[in-house]
């Protein structure tokens, strides 16, 4: 078993591996985190690891009347997620490696990070400035049948994008940029299909490639069905994120 410590970055939506994730960070808690991993050598990956909030808040309450009028002020790096933290979590996440980080003038951040691997996440300590958490690596294993269930995939995605209005020029209906690796695969789909935080958090912490596959097709074709019936709706990007408040 592969354990790490790394700074925990609660977000109220799942990242995958090989997701591209911009944050805006403003919070202290937040903005202290990014402090110290800037203190990491460049040559060194800046990493930090983000969690799905099951029961929370990702920003919490700071002062009377922001964001909910009748929220009592929380502070610490704990606020808004309960006298135990971890309950509030999903408890697979995803190891973030900050590519750039650009503190602003008002010393707020401007973060852009990819998803690395999986991990599941073990205790959180919520005594410093920002929480940090004691993570397991979870190792991706491909399963049986992931490459022909890849191929369905991706015809299945093809379906779901025409039907979504606007699709944008650059899709996975574009053959140069087909990814051949399953895996791949599985997270860029999971990443891009327009679903709620619990269905894109069961994707992430399936146990195996195959399995996340599987799981997809059903979804997708679920949703295509669904869109014949709906009004257009806008595409998503196969690799980014909007940009996350915290």
């Amino acid at each position: 078993m592969t354990t790490a410590r790394l700074p925990l970055f609660p977000l109220n939506s799942v990242l995958f591996p090989g997701l591209v994730l911009p944050l805006n960070v403003f919070e202290e808690r937040y903005r202290a985190m990014m402090r110290e991993l800037l203190t990491t050598d460049e040559s060194e990956p800046r990493r930090f690891a983000v969690v799905a909030i099951r029961d929370g808040r990702e920003v919490a309450p700071t002062a009377p009347g922001m964001p909910d009028p009748t929220a009592v002020l929380e502070k610490g790096p704990a606020a808004g997620f309960g006298p135990d933290p971890i309950q509030a979590f999903h408890r697979v996440g995803c190891v973030a490696d900050a590519a750039s980080i650009r503190e602003r003038a008002d010393g707020s951040f401007e973060v852009m990070a990819t998803g690395t691997r999986r991990v599941k996440l073990l205790s959180v300590d919520a005594k410093g400035p920002f929480l940090t958490a004691e993570l397991e690596y979870v190792d991706e294993q491909p399963g049986e049948g992931s490459g022909a269930l890849a191929e369905g995939v991706l015809r299945a995605f093809r379906a779901y994008q025409k039907r979504l209005a606007g699709a944008r020029e650059r899709s996975l209906t574009t053959g140069a940029e087909l990814p051949d690796d399953p895996t791949v695969v599985s997270y860029l789909v999971a990443a891009a299909a327009i679903l709620d935080t619990p269905a894109k958090q069961r994707l992430l912490q399936a146990p195996d490639t195959a399995t996340r596959l599987r799981e997809e097709l059903k979804l997708l074709r679920s949703e295509t069905a669904v869109l014949r019936h709906l009004p257009s709706l806008p595409a998503t990007d196969l690799t980014r994120t909007p940009t996350s408040p915290n």
